[in-house]
C-alpha cells in the first residue's frame, strides 16, 4: 500500500476519534518522508543550498572551497545531504505534522549540538553568527517561517552569550563536572 494512503488512513482515524494532534512513534515515521527520489531531488538541492547562503552568505563560497580542500566531495556531501536533505525542512512538513523546525530553530540546535560537543569553535561560531544573521537579513520572517519566541533576543550579544552559557552548564551538570564524552575535560571558550 502507496504510503501517502496509510498516512491518509491514519488521519482519518485520527480525525474520527478527535484527537488529531497525538500521533504514536510509527504514525510519525509514517509520515515524514525525507526520502530522497528522483520527484523532490531538485527541492532537496534547492533548499541545501539556499540555507547554506542564508547561514554562510556573503563568506559561502569562500566556506565551501575552503572544505573542498579537505576532499572535493565534502562541501558537495555537507551542502546537498546535511543541509538539504537533514537540515532544512520540506515544504509540506510543518504544516501537515506540525514538525517543522525552520531556519532561527536549526541555528539553535546547530549551536547547541556543537556547542556541547567541544572541539569544534570554528563551527560554533559560524553558527552563532547564522542565528544572528537570520534577524539581520529578514530570513526568520521568510514564506513558511513561524515566529520564535524569544528569537531575536537570543540573537543579540546578550541572548548569544546566554545561549552557549546554559549549554556550558547543562553539559557540567550532566557529566558531573568532567566535560563532554567527545573532547573529556576540555573547557569551551567563551
Amino acid at each position: 500500500m502507496p504510503v501517502y494512503l496509510v498516512r491518509l488512513y491514519l488521519l482519518y482515524l485520527r480525525s474520527r476519534r478527535g484527537d488529531l494532534f497525538s500521533y504514536s512513534m510509527i504514525e510519525l515515521v509514517l509520515m515524514i518522508d525525507r526520502k530522497s527520489s528522483p520527484k523532490n531531488i531538485e527541492e532537496i538541492l534547492s533548499r541545501g543550498e539556499g540555507l547554506w547562503k542564508s547561514i554562510y552568505h556573503p563568506f559561502d563560497s569562500k566556506l565551501f572551497a575552503k572544505l573542498a580542500e579537505s576532499h572535493p566531495d565534502l562541501p558537495v556531501f555537507i551542502v546537498n545531504h546535511e543541509y538539504g536533505a537533514l537540515f532544512s525542512d520540506p515544504e509540506q512538513l510543518g504544516h501537515v505534522t506540525g514538525a517543522k523546525v525552520g531556519r532561527v530553530l536549526t541555528s539553535i540546535v546547530a549551536v547547541a549540538g556543537l556547542r556541547a560537543q567541544t572541539g569544534v569553535g570554528p563551527q560554533v561560531t559560524s553558527h552563532v553568527f547564522g542565528l544572528r544573521k537570520a534577524y539581520e537579513d529578514g530570513s526568520y520572517k521568510a514564506e513558511g517561517e513561524f515566529p520564535v519566541e524569544g528569537g531575536e533576543w537570543l540573537a543579540s550579544d546578550e541572548g548569544n552569550i546566554w545561549l552557549l552559557k546554559s549549554i556550558d552548564s547543562i553539559v557540567e551538570a550532566l557529566s558531573d563536572g568532567s566535560g563532554t564524552s567527545f573532547a573529556p575535560g576540555m573547557k569551551a571558550k567563551l
